[in-house]
């Protein structure tokens, strides 16, 4: 596929349907800068608004890969040339994922390795090492399937974070001797992953509304986590409920939550270029 024809055609098609950069992007839940890549054939457009950008444009997904208006006679070649590209593409993905991932690994198997020899040389057992060790096996187990996958393994992370996390914390607290590891950190840990998981939903939900709003309301869900964890602290450790680091922190996230969704809404009716 050349991403350059393509880009071109998508410019055409939208100015035949006399849409701006802007009008477009606001249809699909994007940026105009989103749009602008794919005009200048920097990026292509994500699988999971091919078939809407195309309804809004009038053109089938085979002309949309293909970057022109397809003629019958030329219909089934351009079909099969476009699914074996995009075949191609994907194992090269695939690739590339895979090549990062073995790279991750080996980097931090070579980290679990310099512990344990470090250990050994100095106090002539395993003491110490034990606890970066588990670390870095947790690390690795809540990253890999992001890393492998892509965006595609960000759920599967998630999953691996909420089954691993309380046996990480228990081994961590074993090791450790500290038994408010495992009792803090679990409860502080339900409290977070909550959190995670109803983001995961809410971008599930408001696919489209654009990586700024989804910003400007990730940072907004973050203040009842602040208060959440504040509450679960204050009734174990006697922790102030709420004191000035926390109003500093509540008055961030409020700032970067309306500078977002003041700035997405901006760009999504053209008024900022």
């Amino acid at each position: 596929m050349d991403q350059t024809k393509i880009g071109r055609f998508i410019a055409q098609c939208r100015k035949d349907k006399e849409l701006t950069q802007a009008q477009l992007a606001e249809k699909l839940g994007i940026t105009d800068r989103a749009v602008s890549k794919w005009e200048t054939g920097k990026s292509m457009p994500d699988s999971s608004i091919m078939l809407e950008l195309c309804e809004i444009l009038g053109i089938t997904v085979n002309e949309l890969l293909s970057g022109e208006v397809i003629t019958m006679e030329n219909y089934e070649k351009a079909a099969d040339a476009n699914l074996i590209a995009l075949k191609r593409k994907d194992e090269n993905n695939m690739t590339k994922n895979g090549i990062i991932a073995i790279l991750f690994s080996m980097a931090l198997l070579t980290g679990m390795m310099v512990c344990l020899i470090c250990n050994i040389a100095i106090s002539g057992a395993l003491t110490w090492s034990l606890i970066p060790i588990s670390s870095i096996i947790y690390a690795w187990v809540v990253s890999f399937p992001s890393i492998i996958l892509g965006k595609k393994g960000i759920l599967a992370s998630l999953v691996s974070l909420s089954a691993f996390t309380v046996p990480y914390l228990f081994v961590l607290s074993h090791l450790t001797g500290v038994t408010g590891v495992f009792s803090i950190g679990t409860a502080v840990a339900f409290v977070s992953i909550l959190f995670l998981w109803i983001i995961a939903i809410l971008c599930r939900r408001v696919g489209k509304a654009g990586k700024l709003t989804i910003a400007g309301i990730i940072f907004l869900s973050a203040i009842p986590l602040v208060f959440a964890i504040n509450a679960v602290l204050a009734g174990m450790i006697s922790d102030p409920f709420f004191d000035v680091w926390d109003m500093l922190a509540v008055s961030i996230l409020l700032i970067l939550a309306s500078g977002c969704l003041i700035y997405g809404y901006a760009r999504k009716k053209g008024l900022l270029k």
